[in-house]
Formats: structure tokens, sequence, C-alpha cells
């Protein structure tokens, strides 16, 4: 049984947000003017999650502390650790021409210091679903924090998609006992495209226990001991590695909410309108931070 009945939620938003042009991760979306990741750590809460600690670049922590952050707190606890380029391992510098962030798998290994027993970890600027979150925090609940045990949500890849362009999407084959048996990183997916529409994908929503920071440090330092200053230290390639190793297990939990997210510009008055019909079904409060419901 989990040692920690209340996991923490890690919400990565230390990204750049490049193809959006501004900071996505607080982009107002909300009838009230809420991000989503405040409709995550709302549903984080009412699904028996304990605190959530945001990755954020120290350049953006005034700004979610301001805004978003500082409304989650009011729910309950929030802190922040910072995503860096120079967070690295001893013995390694970071390279003259490096600019961009080291990766989401990196951005997991900053929150190490600020989680004591299992969590979950979600994007930023991704929308789960309730279902999601129940789902995680169950297999949470009876997860032991020594044994390399972990679990994703499965999401169909045609309802992850968008008519924005073409996005990125982690596809994974399961066996028929519900066990990740793989996961690729696939670019450049649209509307009509060859990956069959009710593939499974991987939409970078996870259950852990601290059992996997040591693998993630380690393939870190793999990671830069052999790359250039390209490339990024992504978690789904990170759980590749240890499934292939035999190193980690990772169930796909069935069950899975109604994904949606940012990723164009374009995408956000659809967004706005799935957040804004879920309010008005009574799904959502209509101030996240304001109402007094309980779990």
């Amino acid at each position: 049984m989990s040692e920690h009945p209340n996991p923490a939620l890690v919400i990565l938003a230390a990204g750049a947000a490049s193809r959006y042009g501004s900071l996505k991760q607080l982009e107002p979306v909300g009838p009230g003017g809420e991000a989503l990741l405040e409709y995550s750590a709302f549903d984080a809460w009412r699904s028996g999650f304990g605190r959530v600690v945001l990755v954020v670049r120290p350049q953006t922590e005034a700004l979610f502390r301001s805004g978003a952050g500082g409304r989650i707190a009011r729910r309950m606890p929030v802190s922040y650790v910072w995503q860096t380029l120079e967070d690295l391992p001893a013995g390694f510098e970071v390279p003259a021409d490096r600019h961009q962030p080291w990766g989401t798998g990196h951005a997991v290994l900053a929150a190490e210091s600020a989680v004591t027993g299992p969590f979950a970890v979600i994007n930023a600027d991704d929308f789960y679903g309730r279902e999601s979150f129940a789902a995680v925090s169950g297999f949470l609940a009876t997860a032991s924090s020594s044994e390399p045990v972990f679990a994703m949500p499965g999401f169909e890849l045609a309802a992850t998609l968008t008519d924005s362009g073409p996005v990125t999407r982690a596809l994974c084959r399961v066996d028929g006992d519900g066990w990740l048996e793989d996961i690729v990183e696939r670019r450049g997916l649209g509307q009509g495209g060859r990956a069959s529409a009710s593939a499974v994908v991987s939409m970078n929503m996870w259950g852990f226990t601290p059992a996997v920071f040591p693998e993630l440090r380690r393939l870190f330092e793999a990671f830069l001991a052999a790359a250039a200053a390209g490339g990024e230290f992504l978690l789904p390639d990170a759980v590749r590695s240890l499934i292939r190793e035999a190193r980690a297990r990772v169930e796909v939990l069935a069950g899975a909410g109604q994904w949606c997210g940012v990723t164009f510009r374009e995408d956000r008055p659809r967004v706005a309108a799935r957040l804004a019909e879920l309010v008005d079904r009574g799904v959502y409060p209509r101030d996240l931070c304001g109402d007094p419901l309980t779990p």
C-alpha cells in the first residue's frame, strides 16, 4: 500500500511555447479567465491529490504566483521549482550553442526535491478530464514507493488531433493485459493521416513513484554523454528505455477523460467553447477558486 494517501500533482509549465507565440500555459480559456492548468488542479483536488508542484522557468515564476498558481493555492498547497539549462549532473556543462530547454524528462527531475511520495505528471497546456485524474489517483493509492511500476491513461489518437495543424503524439503499443509494450513519438500527425484513429496515445500524463527518479537521472546522464547541443530528453523516450531494459512496467489505465489542449493559437476558441459547455452542464463551477465545494 502507498505510504502517501494524498499524492502530489507535478505540472510541467516551463516550456517556451514557441509555436504559440506567448506563454500559453497561462492563456485564459475558462469562462472566468482560468488557464487549463487550473482545471487540472481542480480535478486533481477532487480526486484526492494533496498538493501541486509547478515546474517553471525562473523568469516566469512571478507570473504563475500572481495568476493561476496563486488561485490554485486557495484550495491546496503549491510549490515552485525551476527547470534551468544549468541544472545538470556533476561533470556536465551547457553547450555554448544550447538555448532550448532539456525536455520533459529533465523537467520531472527538476521536481524531485519537492516530491516525497507517489505523484502524477501532466502538461500545463492540456486538459485531461476528471476521469483521468481519478484513474491515476486510484493507481497511486495502492502503488509501492519502492517498486518501478508506473501508469499512464491511454487516450484515443483521433480525439487528440486538431484541424489547426500537424501535431506530435506518443503512439503506444499495449499488450492484452493492459501493459505498455512500446511508446514512440511521432511528428506530423493530423486528421486523415496514416496512423489508426483508434490508436492509443500518451498525452504526457503519468502516475509515478519516487522509484522513477534514479532511473531518470541515469538515463539523463546517458543522454548528455551521447548528445550534441541539440535534442531533448523527453519523458516518453525515457519510459520507452525503461520498458526495453525491463527496468520498469507501465500500466495503461482505461477510462481516460476527454482530452483537449492548446497547441496552436487557433485551438483557443475550440477549447474555450468546450470549457464553457462543461461549466454550463455543472461539471465545473463558474468560479474555480471561489466555489466552496468539497471534493
